[in-house]
C-alpha cells in the first residue's frame, strides 16, 4: 500500500489550487501512484508549508490531519 497524505476531504482551494484536506495540488493528487518514493516524500514534506501559507492567508484549512 502507499503511503498517502489523503484524509478524505477533497475540496481544491479556488487560489492556492491546492486541496484543503491534504495539500496536494491536482497533478500530485492525480500522478501519486506513479511517483517515486522518493518524489511522494518530496511532496510530504513541503505539506506541512503549504498549509501554513494557506493558514496565514485566513483561507479554510481542514480538520487536523489524521494521515491515511
Amino acid at each position: 500500500m502507499i503511503e498517502s497524505p489523503c484524509i478524505q476531504i477533497c475540496q481544491i482551494d479556488p487560489d492556492a489550487q491546492i486541496c484543503i484536506g491534504c495539500f496536494r495540488s491536482l497533478t500530485e493528487i492525480a500522478c501519486w501512484g506513479s511517483m517515486t518514493p522518493h518524489a511522494r516524500r518530496a511532496v510530504m514534506q513541503d505539506l506541512p508549508a503549504r498549509e501554513a501559507a494557506l493558514a496565514e492567508n485566513d483561507q479554510p484549512v481542514a480538520m487536523p490531519r489524521l494521515g491515511s
